[in-house]
């Protein structure tokens, strides 16, 4: 069994979850291949990043059906292979075109499988384009009764939607949901983020950094010089700071691993924080 030795402690509470989780998570798109196509050329260099994360605390991982056409999540199972299971939090998302009851329940059958261990959290990937909401919904909660997941939430909902996924549940509630949420994209600063953090549920900001744009910002390296930290540790460390956001940057090796999670164990002040917010608070991607 391996001990997690080097592993920074920072971590955020969840009420919708009854626990605390890493401030910072592992982002496997592109990992395994690309939309729905595998890719094992670089499996053994993307099982060692997602190792060295899950050693440095960053114990969340976040993948899908869709990456690699499963591929990724056969990744994510070889990766945590050694360590002990509960302290790790895994997410998956079923693809929204699955998206029928039976089709619901047969996807988290696959990513179990493939995963080779239960997920934590299990999303709805986007708003479901052939079926009744309620209906995936519903699918959502019978992978909870069949031990496929622990919890259920959505990924790329508004707030209206998020609403009205909650009202076609019976024995769960959504957990989390996952958006896109950046320095350059701040759409939901102001409508679900607050939400979610008035009812307590995990916000997955993926695309932190828009695709290593903001790893080449000189404000924010400057700011970064203050702390000894880069800039992609900057735009990184601004999203923490929102109580219910855990980013989730790709894990594609090492080396962004390690500077990724160089994010966590620190606080921005709040007078830079500011002034993040200000320099950026028009941009949308």
């Amino acid at each position: 069994m391996i001990i997690l030795q080097r592993r920074v402690n920072d971590k955020k509470f969840f009420k919708k979850i009854g626990a605390e989780l890493p401030v910072l998570g592992l982002g496997t798109w592109g990992i395994g291949g690309g939309f729905w196509t595998p890719d094992n050329s670089q499996d053994d260099i993307w099982v060692d990043a997602l190792r060295y994360g899950l050693e440095l605390g960053a114990t969340l991982i976040d993948t899908a059906e869709m990456y690699g056409g499963g591929h990724s999540e056969e990744i994510v199972g070889k990766a945590i292979k050694g360590f002990e299971r509960e302290e790790i939090f895994i997410v998956s998302k079923v693809w929204h075109t699955h998206a029928s009851r039976d089709d619901v329940i047969k996807a988290a059958q696959g990513s179990v499988k493939r995963l080779g261990t239960y997920m934590d959290l299990y999303l709805i990937h986007w708003p479901p384009e052939n079926v009744k909401l309620c209906e995936t919904m519903r699918g959502l909660e019978e992978t909870v009764k069949r031990g496929y997941t622990r919890f259920i939430g959505v990924s790329n909902f508004s707030v209206e939607l998020l609403e009205e996924a909650r009202s076609c549940l019976s024995t769960n509630d959504v957990a989390a949901i996952e958006n896109k949420f950046s320095l350059l994209d701040r759409r939901d600063e102001n409508t679900v983020i607050p939400y979610a953090e008035r009812e307590g549920m995990l916000y997955l900001a993926y695309t932190p950094l828009e695709k290593g744009q903001l790893a080449k910002d000189s404000f924010l390296a400057s700011i970064g010089s203050k702390y000894g930290k880069t800039a992609v540790q900057v735009a990184l460390n601004w999203l923490i700071m929102f109580n219910p956001v855990v980013p989730i940057p790709k894990a594609a090796d090492k080396r962004h691993v390690e500077e990724n999670v160089g994010a966590m164990g620190w606080r921005l002040s709040i007078e830079d924080w500011r002034l993040i917010s200000e320099k950026y608070k028009r941009v949308i991607a």
